[in-house]
Order: structure tokens, then C-alpha cells, then sequence
């Protein structure tokens, strides 16, 4: 059944992964401005944040199966409404409602890996979807290329649809619904009312806006760097699938006992450190070596962080508001992502330093955690 639940994690995350390719080259191909193309992929991670917030007050009124089943039927549907699509404004208009119910999908995940992680399997759980997620982003892309190279765009999501289907059919039949009748939650804006006093939810939601921050500036940055070495800048998928194999490595073999012996505040912040310092050094390495070496450090970073912040919000909610406790913390999750791509870019065009600006910003981040970590409750 476990595996059966990673295997859903990596279909939620390839629906994502799988499009990045093809999204800005589809929407040109029905007339969108560069302006416009750009809104039509922003607009995903944006309307996650209501998706995230929306699941996870469903999946504590509910229930976790229920939620995660709805949502994967109502995506399935939108990925087979992409090849009828024929205009740049109704494919933004899909996109935003694919993002709500995408964004419903990853709490109701996450909530039930965080109640079995809570029961008997513990932190290597969350490894394991650290690395569910890794395989995603990963083939992801390469898989979304390679297929619109080879054929129509619309066979891509058609693609993906399927995973869906054959993913919805395992979920109903062997995931648990792991939230109890009598521990559900009538909706009301009071059960937020302890996660905002939640310091450990604050914690680990202020580490997932960093870190994503971070990814959304290298997405940015690291092709125009690559460009400027004198290289093609499709290099650059080359150097982000270093750290995501690295990632995926520690989450994978033994290397993955580092979350046993560490507490996962500990982990979250050197893996911050880290990453801010590989991107504050990728300001001043002029080779793709160089390059290489601390896209490895990034991905030691990434591998440290993922599973222990997903880990703190496990331990830190109660069944009955878990639910909520991951929306919020995914809410966070995809603000990072939107103010990391779009903040990079501004900040180019400012200063000329991305990754000097960005990496500063997550080493101070790291700091402030610890800091609020060793102040006590």
C-alpha cells in the first residue's frame, strides 16, 4: 500500500514537471504573447496556493481518501480538456483551475503519508517521498520534451491523464483512509486558529518559501549563466538534474539515516546554509566544473530540507488539523515558487546578481530559524 502512495506522489508531481517544457511553446502556438505565455505558466503555481489552502481544510472535514480521489478525477478531466483547447485565453483559464485542483491534491497526499509516518514508519517516509518527488522532477521534464518533440503536444497531456487514471483506480483500492469518522472537523476559520500559534508550522512553512525561493531563482538564473560560460543554455537542465540526483541518492540508500540521528530543525537549517552558500558561490565560479560541484552541495541542501521540514509539520499536528497544518505549509511551498521566478528576475534587472542577492536571503533565513528554534515554545 505505501508504494502504491509514492507511486500516486509521482504522478501528482509529474503532472506538474511534465509540462514545463511544453507550456510556453503551446500557448505560443495558439497566439499568445511572450507576456501572455509567461502569465499562462506563472499562473499554475498561483492558483496552487488556493488549491493548497482549499485541500486542506477538505481533507480534515472529509477525509484524506476522498479528497485525494476527487481531486485526481477533477485533474484527470482537465488534462483531457488541454487538447480542446484553441485559444492563449482559455488555455490561462484551464491552467488557473488545474492549478486549484492540483494544489488540493498535495496536502491530501502529504496528510496521509504524515498520519502513517506518525504511526509506524517514521522519518524514512518522508525520505521516500522526497524521493517519489525527485523521480518526478527528474523524468519529468525529460519525458514532456521528448514526447512533443516526437509527436503533438496534446499526446503529452493525454499521457499524463492516463497516469492519472490508472493512479485514481490504485488510490481507491488500496489506499486507507487514515482519518477517522470521529476525529473530522466541522469547517471553520477557528480550526486555523492554533497552527497561526504553531511554531514549528511556522518554521517549516518560512524554510519551504526559502527553499523554493531558491529553486525559482536557479529556474531563472542558471541558463543565462550558462549562456554566459558559452554554453547552450539548455545546459542548464543538465546542472539542475545534478542536484536532483543527488537529492534523490540520500533520500534512497543508507545516506538516508541522517534523518534518524538529527532533529529535523537541525537538518532544515544546515541544508539552508548550504544552499545559500552554493548560490552566493555560483555568483563567482566562471565554469561549468565549478557549476556542477555546487549544484552537488545544492542538492545535499535540498536532500536535507525536503523530508525534515514535511517531518516537522507531521510531528507538530494533531490528526484532526493536519490536513490544514500541510495546505498552509504548501500555500507557502508555492508563494515561494512564484516570488523566487518572478523576484529573480527583477533583481537581474536591477543588479545583474541573482544568485548573490537570493543566496544571502536564504543564508539570513537560516540564521533567523535556528535562532527562533532555540528560543523555545
Amino acid at each position: 500500500m505505501t508504494k502504491i502512495l509514492y507511486f500516486i506522489i509521482i504522478v501528482t508531481f509529474m503532472d506538474t514537471f511534465v509540462q514545463l517544457p511544453i507550456i510556453s511553446p503551446f500557448a505560443l502556438e495558439l497566439g499568445a504573447s511572450e507576456i501572455m505565455a509567461g502569465l499562462i505558466v506563472g499562473v499554475y503555481s498561483f492558483s496552487n496556493m488556493f488549491g493548497n489552502i482549499i485541500g486542506g481544510v477538505g481533507v480534515d472535514r472529509l477525509g484524506r481518501k476522498k479528497v485525494l480521489l476527487f481531486a485526481m478525477a477533477a485533474v484527470f478531466l482537465l488534462l483531457l480538456c488541454y487538447p480542446l483547447v484553441k485559444t492563449a485565453p482559455q488555455l490561462l483559464l484551464l491552467r488557473f483551475v488545474h492549478g486549484v485542483f492540483g494544489g488540493i491534491l498535495i496536502p491530501a497526499s502529504f496528510a496521509i503519508v504524515g498520519d502513517l509516518s506518525r504511526s509506524h514508519h517514521g522519518r524514512a517516509s518522508m525520505a521516500y517521498t522526497g524521493a517519489a518527488i525527485g523521480i518526478a522532477a527528474i523524468t519529468g521534464p525529460a519525458i514532456g520534451g521528448i514526447m512533443a518533440a516526437r509527436s503533438e503536444i496534446a499526446y503529452v497531456f493525454l499521457f499524463v491523464a492516463g497516469l492519472f487514471f490508472f493512479a485514481f483506480i490504485l488510490g481507491w483500492r488500496f489506499v486507507p483512509a487514515t482519518l477517522p469518522e470521529d476525529k473530522k472537523e466541522t469547517v471553520s476559520l477557528r480550526g486555523f486558529t492554533p497552527l497561526l500559534r504553531n511554531r514549528q508550522v511556522w518554521l517549516a512553512s518560512i524554510a519551504a518559501f526559502s527553499l523554493m525561493v531558491s529553486n525559482g531563482t536557479l529556474a531563472f538564473a542558471l541558463p543565462l549563466q550558462v549562456e554566459r560560460f558559452g554554453f547552450s543554455a539548455s545546459l542548464a537542465g543538465a546542472f539542475l538534474s545534478i542536484f536532483g540526483i543527488t537529492a534523490l541518492i540520500i533520500f534512497i540508500t543508507p545516506l538516508n539515516r541522517v534523518y534518524r540521528r538529527y532533529a529535523s530543525l537541525s537538518l532544515v537549517v544546515a541544508g539552508l546554509l548550504l544552499i545559500g552558500s552554493s548560490l552566493l558561490f555560483l555568483s563567482f565560479v566562471s565554469g561549468g566544473v565549478w557549476t556542477a560541484l555546487l549544484m552537488v552541495v545544492y542538492g545535499v541542501g535540498f536532500a536535507f530540507i525536503f523530508p525534515s521540514m514535511n517531518e516537522m509539520i507531521a510531528r507538530s499536528s494533531e490528526e484532526r488539523e493536519r490536513g490544514k497544518a500541510y495546505g498552509v505549509f504548501y500555500a507557502f511551498f508555492s508563494l515561494g515558487v512564484v516570488a523566487g521566478s518572478s523576484g529573480a528576475g527583477v533583481i537581474e534587472q536591477w543588479t545583474g546578481y541573482p544568485f548573490l542577492v537570493s543566496g544571502g536571503f536564504i543564508i539570513v533565513v537560516s540564521l533567523g530559524l535556528w535562532g527562533k528554534g532555540q528560543s523555545g515554545p
